[in-house]
């Protein structure tokens, strides 16, 4: 199998390959000739420059290296091509198996419009909100129906991308253009339409499964409301808010929506939650950052079930044998400076040395020193805990933090022990505001990063002193 993708995902989908005795092939750049994903295949083929746009995103240089190599399937990871429809669909023509959903179901929920009024006729509830939108006083004329404030949305886009909040029809008039300049230049498709705001929402999605014979279940939910810039940092499973019955109800709905469109593969049906209500905000046709704190509470490997239906297989499990057990948090480390508005800081890696112990799992794109391109996400790996409850998770999480050393660029780290410490995330207190309305957590963070800094060294240096170390740092962070 081919896994068309890069860093700590293309590691994570050539391991499952490992478990499952098949044979991996990596394309890479230029740029990630020495990168560890490429190190860890059984084959790799160069397909072009550091740049996306001339190597992982030429579908028809990642088509020939399927045909060279011999290569039955093709894994798209996330991100780059992992929803687009002509690589699924190039990769029928070639008579290379796909592993993800069909073309027709990516097409179904590519677009947000059709994609609300399908899973509305399923049964499925939505947002208040409008179709496609074919101007500014159309635009007006539907906000005066769905009532102040709105979302002015990109039909075709992801991400938080062109998104605008209008609270009047003087905001509204403002952001429409600027919204349809914005999607256009993104996605290549100026489509805008509007929903209601709605306030204090929580980001809660459905992880779902399907195969090719009918089989559809959902895995729990997972609570990614903590996002900057509407880019997730921080995750769990299951949400602190949810009860068992919301959790079933919210499920069905998004087996619901899965079903709407014939879906195949794994799947995330993501919901905004506000009050006790929830409502569909879009699928995502791929496998999600975020699947490992899933992985850990359900004990299902989604990347193995993701190559076992794209095989034909049946799914091993009906819905009544899922079960969550415990509680699983997930830190993006990302190379970015969050006392600089989250800046991304790429550059060498000079030392690194990953946590581990009871409860802790590490997908990283580095095995050691190395390069973080400048010319693709700041990931630099996913760190996860499990704990038996959510305070032993959030415990096992500092703990790993403090441990995980990262010299010679900025991360995320001195942040998520932030959050970590703060009163309102221990509480569950969570929206997709959080970060905007916590500014002190960048003064926290700041505080934590030279003791941290120092730690890192003791680390690095003296693996004979590391439990004094990390206990004196830990008292003092």
């Amino acid at each position: 199998m081919l896994v068309a993708n890069r860093g700590e995902i293309a590691v994570r989908v050539i391991r499952a390959c490992r478990d499952l005795g098949i044979g991996s092939v990596a394309v890479h750049s230029e740029a990630d000739s020495r990168a560890l994903f490429v190190l860890l295949a059984d084959e790799a083929v160069e397909i072009g420059p550091a740049p996306a746009a001339e190597s992982y995103l030429r579908i028809d240089r990642i088509i020939e290296a399927a045909r060279r190599t011999g290569s039955q399937a093709i894994h798209p990871g996330y991100g780059f091509l992992s929803e687009n429809q002509a690589l699924a669909r190039a990769c029928e023509q070639a008579g290379i198996v796909f592993v993800g959903p069909p073309p027709a179901a990516m097409a179904a929920m590519g677009e947000k419009v059709p994609a609300r009024q399908r899973v509305e006729a399923a049964g499925v509830p939505v947002v208040p909100g409008s179709g496609a939108l074919a101007g500014v006083d159309e635009a007006v004329a539907e906000a005066g129906r769905i009532g102040y404030p709105v979302l002015i949305k990109a039909s075709a886009g992801g991400g938080g991308i062109g998104m605008r909040v209008a609270r009047d029809e003087a905001e509204l008039r403002a952001g429409m253009e600027a919204a349809q300049s914005t999607a256009q230049r993104a996605f290549g498709n100026a489509t805008v339409f509007l929903e209601r705001y709605v306030e204090e929402p929580r980001h809660i999605e459905i992880q779902v499964l399907a195969d090719t014979h009918g089989n559809v279940v959902h895995l729990g939910e997972r609570e990614c409301s903590i996002q900057r810039r509407h880019q997730k940092i921080l995750e769990e499973s299951p949400s602190p808010v949810l009860t068992p019955e919301q959790r079933a109800h919210m499920g069905e709905a998004a087996v619901a929506a899965a079903r709407a469109v014939d879906y195949v593969n794994a799947g995330t049906v993501e919901f905004i939650y506000s009050r006790g209500a929830f409502f569909f905000l879009e699928m995502n046709t791929r496998l999600q950052v975020e699947h490992p704190v899933t992985e850990l509470v359900c004990g299902i490997d989604l990347v193995v079930e993701q190559l076992r239906i794209a095989a034909g297989e049946q799914l091993e499990v009906r819905q009544p044998e899922i079960v969550q057990r415990g509680w699983a948090i997930e830190c993006r480390i990302n190379a970015e400076d969050p006392l600089r508005d989250f800046l991304p800081t790429p550059g060498r890696v000079t030392g690194y040395r990953e946590p581990s112990g009871p409860g802790v799992r590490v997908d990283a794109a580095l095995g050691g020193p190395g390069m973080v391109s400048p010319h693709y996400d700041p990931l630099i790996a996913k760190l996860i805990t499990w704990g038996v409850d959510r305070e032993q998770a959030i415990r096992r999480m500092r703990r790993a933090l403090l441990e995980y050393a990262i010299t010679g660029i900025s991360t995320t780290i001195p942040y998520h022990l932030a959050i970590l410490d703060d009163a309102d995330f221990r509480a569950g207190r969570l929206s997709t505001h959080f970060v905007p309305d916590h500014p002190q957590l960048i003064e926290r963070a700041a505080a934590q990063a030279e003791p941290k800094r120092a730690l890192d060294r003791a680390l690095l240096r003296d693996r004979a002193a590391v439990a004094a170390v990390a206990g004196a740092v830990a008292v003092t962070l």
